[in-house]
């Protein structure tokens, strides 16, 4: 017997991140675009040809930094991807989040809603799907890169270390 009182729990608590649909997976991005910054590793074992090269992994006592610099199809204003269904075509090194990967994907900030929830920590309080899929609470809570960016084709990668930042790090509630 249903009750018009009784609400079900959103599938995000009641399934596991393999046990979603897709589009149930799709919506859990919360579309802060952390995900578009460029990151680096602080490696003593690299040298000038390979500091600058992409990993699908991360050795014991490295350690990730965060960087202001993002995709150059990154729209800033929306925090989406401007060439999405083309992004990892046009972007070799851009990563497809998957529910088959999602343990390997060591570079997803803190507060990146499939990383909490696979953590167990739960959804964050500024996320769209809490607020009729807009993204304003995300932007108020400062939690996207809105603002705070400039694109790879405008910087030079020489000066990455200039680049680096921890506002991507935060996470809240």
């Amino acid at each position: 017997m249903n009750d018009k009182n009784t609400q079900e729990n959103p599938f995000w608590q009641t399934k596991s991140l393999a046990e979603m649909t897709r589009p149930e997976w799709e919506s859990l991005c919360d579309g802060c675009a952390k995900c578009c910054l460029n990151k680096f590793i602080d490696d003593e074992h690299t040298d000038e040809a390979s500091e600058l090269l992409p990993t699908d992994h991360i050795n014991e006592g490295e350690q990730i930094f965060y960087s202001n610099i993002a995709c150059h199809l990154l729209n800033e204003k929306s925090c989406q991807c401007s060439k999405y269904e083309q992004r990892t075509k046009l972007v070799p090194d851009c990563v497809r989040l998957t529910q088959e990967n999602i343990d390997a994907v060591f570079f997803m900030p803190p507060s990146c809603t499939y990383r909490r929830l696979q953590e167990g920590r739960g959804m964050p309080s500024w996320h769209p799907l809490l607020h009729k899929g807009k993204k304003s609470a995300m932007h108020k809570a400062g939690m996207s890169v809105r603002g705070k960016i400039v694109k790879d084709n405008e910087v030079s990668i020489d000066n990455f270390e200039d680049h680096i930042v921890i506002w991507p790090l935060n996470d809240i509630d």
